[in-house]
């Protein structure tokens, strides 16, 4: 330690006591300070801490997290199928009007009736079964012209005896196989139909036109 000078470096006066002590502070050597032994822990080994997510996340977040997470239970919702969008069967087309060159031709036998079907005396239901598989088997063949025979359904004779309920029935499958061409499933394979000419039936009797079976 120094003591203290004045002005032009010279020594200031100073009275007994403190001549003593600035000659005991003269023999004291200052202790030698060690290095702090705080150790400073190395960033690299500290864990790093989470950040916590935020509680709600926009669309865009949602979809891109959704995207990047990994496979899991097929079974979760995550993993269902999208369901697909379930789309009505076609109805098959109306009936047409029938083509009246082919008709020209049928009746003036230019064109071959290529089968024919009699339902004539049969009951309804036996008429409908039998002119529904009939029709499916000539489409199966390929087959474009056919020939349907409903009856005409004439009005009993005076020497016939019916009952009121066999009267009644007599022109029923003439009036109902047109319904039964229209049915949906059977519209699928027919194109039309019309009636026939008088050497093939006249009025108890119809052509039907089937379509090709690779329109059908």
């Amino acid at each position: 330690m120094k003591r203290p000078q004045g002005k032009g470096g010279r020594k200031e006066p100073a009275n007994e006591d403190d001549e003593i002590w600035w000659q005991a502070a003269a023999t004291i050597e200052p202790l030698k300070r060690g290095k702090p032994r705080v150790h400073q822990a190395s960033t690299d080994a500290m864990p790093e801490t989470p950040i916590p997510a935020p509680k709600s996340q926009g669309k865009s977040e949602a979809r891109s997290a959704s995207k990047a997470s990994p496979a899991g239970n097929p079974g979760s919702p995550q993993f269902a199928p999208a369901p697909r969008p379930k789309t009505a069967p076609s109805a098959p087309p109306e009936l047409a009007t029938f083509d009246r060159k082919s008709i020209r031709k049928i009746r003036g036998g230019r064109a071959e009736i290529e089968a024919r079907v009699d339902l004539h005396g049969m009951r309804q239901d036996e008429a409908h079964a039998e002119l529904r598989a009939f029709l499916g088997r000539c489409h199966s063949r390929g087959l474009r012209f056919v020939l349907v025979i409903t009856g005409k359904g004439k009005p009993a004779s005076e020497n016939e005896r019916v009952s009121p309920d066999r009267e009644r029935d007599r022109g029923v499958l003439k009036r109902n196989v047109p319904r039964w061409l229209e049915e949906p499933d059977v519209r699928s394979i027919v194109v039309s139909y019309t009636t026939a000419a008088i050497r093939h039936g006249g009025e108890g009797a119809l052509y039907v036109h089937l379509r090709s079976k690779d329109r059908a």
